[in-house]
């Protein structure tokens, strides 16, 4: 097994890893290879939400190799979102075919267009017609393995292996699984054994542990996407390629970075509070008896009395680990 050359990629997460964080994680820790922006659903009037446009932006995204995620299911829509794109100079668009929220597959986006298999393979022949070319766009996928169950996973992977899809990145779960139901290692291995497209696992690559067991059982794949195992532990990306341990000291400068970066940005105290007990409900898994820290971040209902048990944490925590 050859982990040498295996790729790092920081999943798109919504509402959690936008530029500020992406930024701020850029430059603390070290590791990652490519970013993927949270999606952009595509419309016939192109990117038109302010939020999602400044995310994407190159000014925002300095010394970052970032690929912009699109949600659609309407080709013309894709394309002229994607021309968008090309005009801020990327060179590749993903397309999220995984996302299981309600309100999406509900539209017959994300994980919701593997229901209609027959507009699918519609769809990605008049995008590689029309984009592929034209724009000299790499269009990678990032994919559940069926919407119910596993059983049309045979026929979905038949539809791209049809196109020049520049890399599928497959999250081995059905939409109905959701995050918490088992991984389905076998359809991964079944894309191992019936595909000649690059391909990128994710999913409950959450420790050193599990990567090198991706990596042992899965030989041969170009990259793992981290999502969840970021948020959890930041460190995890320089623990895989550079064998290290958590590294209190850099949470704690990363964490400053990030709240201050959010005070900056947000008005008002509570977005700012809203916003950093988002980040430890995740990050508190790297350090060992922080449950009575975190439930006083939980309970805080100002800067103030967060800013105090951030210092407890700080002097608790960076000499021990």
């Amino acid at each position: 097994m050859n982990t040498e050359n295996i790729q790092l990629y920081f999943a798109p997460m919504e509402g959690v890893a936008g530029y500020l964080y992406r930024n701020t994680y850029n430059e603390i820790f070290s590791g990652i290879d490519k970013y993927f922006a949270p999606f952009i659903s595509t419309s016939p009037n192109g990117i038109r939400r302010l939020k999602e446009f400044k995310d994407i932006l190159p000014e925002n995204n300095k010394g970052i190799n970032l690929v912009p995620q699109l949600l659609s299911n309407n080709a013309k829509d894709f394309i002229s979102a994607t021309e968008e794109l090309a005009g801020l100079g990327y060179e590749e668009v993903n397309i999220n075919i995984g996302c299981p929220s309600g309100t999406v597959i509900s539209k017959g986006k994300g994980a919701g267009f593997l229901g209609d298999l027959d507009g699918l393979d519609g769809f990605f022949d008049e995008i590689f017609n029309k984009t592929y070319d034209k724009y000299n766009m790499k269009i990678s996928v990032k994919t559940r393995v069926g919407l119910y169950d596993e059983d049309m996973w045979q026929d979905i992977l038949e539809i791209y292996n049809r196109y020049p899809i520049s890399e599928l990145i497959i999250h081995p779960r059905t939409r109905e699984d959701l995050y918490k139901k088992p991984v389905r290692y076998n359809t991964f291995e079944y894309a191992m054994e019936n595909t000649g497209l690059k391909l990128c696992y994710n999913g409950d690559v959450f420790t050193k542990a599990a990567y090198k067991s991706i990596c042992e059982r899965f030989d041969g794949i170009n990259a793992i996407m981290l999502g969840r195992g970021i948020l959890k532990n930041p460190c995890l990306p320089q623990m895989i390629k550079e064998d290290k341990e958590i590294e209190a000291d850099k949470i704690f400068e990363f964490h400053d970075k990030i709240y201050e970066r959010y005070k900056d940005y947000m008005s008002g105290e509570v977005p700012v509070l809203f916003k950093m007990k988002e980040i430890w409900l995740y990050m508190q898994e790297c350090f060992e008896n922080s449950e009575k820290m975190i439930k006083k971040i939980k309970k805080s209902k100002n800067l103030r009395e967060y800013d105090r048990i951030i210092q407890e944490m700080k002097e608790e925590y960076i000499e021990k680990i």
